[in-house]
């Protein structure tokens, strides 16, 4: 027999689990977006989809998905690859 505040701790962290799992995949795919405009040096697509990756990663990191420091590197990353485009 288990705890009730287990079982339901356990139930927390499985929703918790899917929901920063799909958050991940999101900014995984916005990070990728960019960095594809960014290969094409198409100025217009660049522009929307910089911003679009730098306003999820800092949203991701404001809800610790991923760390504060890392979300401000990679930002780093891809505004530094976006100027030199």
């Amino acid at each position: 027999m288990r705890h009730p505040s287990a079982e339901k701790r356990h139930r927390q962290s499985l929703k918790r689990r899917e929901r920063n799992r799909a958050a991940r995949s999101a900014l995984r795919t916005a990070i990728r977006e960019a960095r594809e405009a960014i290969a094409k040096k198409d100025k217009g697509a660049m522009g929307v989809k910089v911003k679009a990756a730098e306003s999820a990663i800092r949203n991701a990191a404001s809800r610790g998905i991923i760390r504060k420091n890392t979300a401000s590197r990679v930002v780093g990353r891809i505004a530094k690859a976006a100027w030199r485009a």
